[in-house]
């Protein structure tokens, strides 16, 4: 590949009506330096030489078919279909959501959502409308879980539980970012008159909406099985601001407690019912995905995680992951599958040490593709314990996007070419960043 942008010019159907201007030539991934790769401490040589170490010496086994891979869409449908015209797997033959067709790359090429449909953009049920709308066009379509979908899930859930330390802060720890989503369900389905008429006393919705005081003593008790000391006292402490920011939010938005209620419950029809709008949404959920060299998830991985994935390969993940959806919540959000939606490596979060690099490489692994980290400069290569990330979070949600200064209208994706390249389409970096593994070896090897 040559030192600069090469003339690979892509073909992006409907382009016009997605208000988005996309990257037209490519350019060598490496060559975006700290804008498209960074380094742990583990990793202390120049880019070149340590990619070349994680790209390893066995050869990479990619799809016999294109993977689009879109995460983080946050409630914005715009920025969602931009990204499937981004694709070049669907064209967009007109203005409305429902004007979109599948080119012949999208009918042979599989679509996998990264995660978190919910909160932060728009409209959350438009973005949903149009994933159906693409899985009703005969998309392939593979929807991964997020953070932010299991702990909406968990958190509407846990509002009919019976009483219990472990699970009664789940719904409010949610926080200000439910409160958009409670408001569009109340506008678009609680307008009536009657729509409150069994909706029980803001006395009874408090009662169950909110942890009881006792919760602040309680919840520590039951935690420290589960959770380390300093990980149950941020927990703590953030409650107490979300309980603050929950009612302000709330208050701003116009929406009462019964109201609140009403939305929820309404949720719970949408969502949880069998023949409810969106059921399908958390039916078709996996966990991960592998295929070849490449496992997709929402977050990232750890020790433990990595080692039932080297004994038990991924579906046995997804198998354990449904069972446990609608299962003991606690012990589901703050157990070790959970970490899978929203590790970000932290300190006080379980560890990825080079023995579960090991076990992840087993698997024939050799790149881990994900969002959850918002980046600004389009998609990045972290190199992490000697092995590859793809971080494929790209902000796309227009509101984020606003608070950061950004442009607001946005398209990414990911692509696994069956060719063996990885590309990295996005509006935040003027180029197609392209990953060729194979001629990245090639072009360290030249420079030794």
């Amino acid at each position: 590949m040559s030192k600069k942008k090469q003339n690979r010019k892509s073909r992006y159907r409907g382009e016009e009506w997605t208000g988005t201007q996309l990257p037209q030539q490519s350019q060598a991934w490496i060559l975006g330096k700290r804008d498209s790769i960074k380094k742990d401490r583990y990793h202390r040589s120049n880019d070149l030489k340590e990619v070349e170490k994680v790209v390893g010496e066995e050869p990479w086994k990619w799809p016999k078919q294109p993977i689009y891979f879109i995460s983080d869409p946050h409630g914005d449908a715009d920025a969602f279909i931009a990204s499937l015209v981004a694709s070049g797997a669907v064209k967009k033959t007109g203005p409305k959501d429902r004007q979109i067709q599948l080119t012949r790359k999208g009918r042979k090429g599989k679509f996998l959502i990264g995660g978190d449909c919910f909160d932060k953009g728009p409209s959350t049920l438009r973005l949903l409308r149009v994933v159906k709308k693409l899985i009703n066009i005969k998309a392939d379509v593979i929807i991964l879980a997020g953070n932010h979908d299991i702990r909406m899930l968990l958190g509407i859930r846990s509002i009919q539980l019976d009483p219990d330390p472990r699970t009664d802060h789940f719904f409010i720890r949610m926080g200000p970012k439910i409160v958009p989503f409670l408001k569009e369900i109340s506008q678009e389905y609680l307008q009536e008159k009657e729509s409150l008429n069994n909706t029980p006393s803001s006395q009874t919705c408090r009662r169950k909406l909110y942890p009881p005081k006792r919760w602040f003593h309680e919840f520590p008790a039951q935690a420290i099985w589960v959770m380390p000391e300093q990980a149950i006292g941020m927990e703590i402490e953030r409650l107490q601001n979300k309980i603050t920011l929950f009612k302000k939010e709330s208050h701003k938005a116009g929406l009462s407690l019964r109201m609140s209620y009403a939305a929820a419950m309404k949720w719970q029809q949408l969502f949880l019912h069998p023949k409810g709008e969106f059921a399908w949404f958390y039916q078709r959920m996996q966990l991960c995905y592998q295929q070849g060299s490449f496992l997709f998830m929402h977050a990232g991985i750890d020790d433990q995680m990595a080692n039932i994935l080297n004994y038990k390969g991924w579906k046995h993940l997804n198998k354990k992951f449904q069972k446990l959806l609608f299962g003991d919540p606690f012990d589901f959000y703050y157990g070790p599958f959970a970490n899978i939606m929203r590790t970000k490596y932290r300190h006080h979060e379980r560890p990825l040490t080079r023995r579960g690099v090991k076990w992840v490489r087993k698997t024939g692994v050799h790149a881990l593709i994900h969002g959850h980290r918002a980046l600004q400069h389009g998609q990045r290569l972290m190199l992490r314990k000697g092995l590859l990330n793809v971080e494929c979070d790209t902000t796309l949600n227009r509101n984020t996007r606003k608070k950061l200064g950004m442009k607001p209208a946005a398209a990414a994706v990911t692509i696994i070419q069956p060719e063996g390249e990885i590309w990295g389409v996005s509006t935040d970096y003027p180029y197609i960043k392209v990953f060729n593994p194979v001629q990245h070896i090639s072009q360290a090897n030249s420079k030794k």
